[in-house]
């Protein structure tokens, strides 16, 4: 080999080297940090919460199980609380809600313990939750919240393992550099929770109703491929009215595909939209989500 081809060769191999090491030391640094923060105790007083059986009340917190904090959806806890599917990101992990009737992980919470979980994303020992998403609908009233507390404990109890749930390493790097929520609790302002009005068909409400959709859609809600999702994942939709977007829908359009499954074209939902749970919005939340949407400026897809 020809000394100055050899110089070459080892300088571009130092160079890959010196990538190498720094981008190991660079994903080390950040799994480090996450790990780090799923072991921070938070200091937040547990509430206290009177448990009602009025029917009216129940009713209630059925549909807010059912809709807006939907803990009974199949991909969640599913519908009897035993547990949900497990859901299978590639390299980001593989989570599965447990067991949380009162046969499982239910048994072990107090109503205040769990009243804390849903507004704060906590854990009984002061500790986040991982995956689920509290900072989507910790909104909620404190009068919602106790409903669905009072409609959850009438659940009878699940005899049922729980399924896997594994982080993988890029997922706790992508939700560092906030792509993915995972780690939930540091994305709470625990000391100031931003509560929504009472329930009306403005876009200001609707706003709340929404962020549910971001960790899908993106915080613009223009859809576009989730950032570390296997290639086979469904991609979200823009839900913007740009023209790749929503342009062109009508309310009635939108209530007919979160109710069916079916696009205005008539394709079927990707099967990781959970109209399951939107479907069961009452009238006056759809009209709230509809309004936000046609509120925001639109984006071109991808745009997230």
């Amino acid at each position: 080999m020809k000394p100055l081809v050899k110089r070459i060769l080892l300088g571009i191999g130092a160079v890959v080297g010196t990538v190498v090491v720094g981008a190991g030391a660079f994903v080390g640094f950040h799994v480090h940090a996450f790990h780090a923060s799923l072991d921070k105790v938070y200091d937040v007083k547990i509430p206290s919460v009177t448990r009602s059986s009025d029917p009216i009340v129940l009713a209630r917190g059925k549909h807010l199980a059912e809709s807006v904090a939907p803990c009974t959806l199949s991909d969640c806890h599913g519908p009897d609380l035993g547990g949900g599917k497990t859901t299978e990101v590639g390299p980001l992990g593989r989570f599965t809600a447990p067991n949380v009737s009162s046969a499982g992980l239910g048994a072990a919470y107090s109503d205040g313990e769990i009243l804390r979980l849903l507004r704060h994303g906590l854990k009984r020992d002061g500790r986040t939750v991982r995956f689920m998403p509290s900072h989507d609908f910790n909104w909620l009233s404190d009068a919602d919240f106790t409903a669905v507390i009072s409609y959850i404990r009438t659940l009878p109890p699940v005899q049922k393992e729980n399924g896997p749930f594994e982080i993988g390493v890029l997922g706790a790097v992508l939700d560092r550099f906030d792509m993915i929520p995972l780690d939930i609790a540091r994305r709470i302002d625990h000391q100031n929770v931003e509560l929504a009005p009472p329930p009306n068909p403005s876009a200001s409400y609707g706003a709340f109703l929404a962020r549910e959709c971001t960790g899908c859609h993106g915080k613009t809600l223009a859809g576009g491929p989730i950032p570390g999702a296997p290639p086979d994942l469904p991609i979200p939709r823009n839900l913007t009215p740009d023209a790749t977007g929503l342009k062109g829908w009508t309310f009635e359009d939108f209530r007919r595909t979160l109710t069916t499954g079916l696009r205005k074209n008539g394709d079927k939902l990707a099967s990781m939209m959970p109209f399951e749970a939107y479907g069961k919005l009452d009238d006056v939340e759809m009209h709230a989500l509809w309004a936000y949407l046609e509120s925001l400026p639109p984006r071109p897809f991808g745009s997230r």
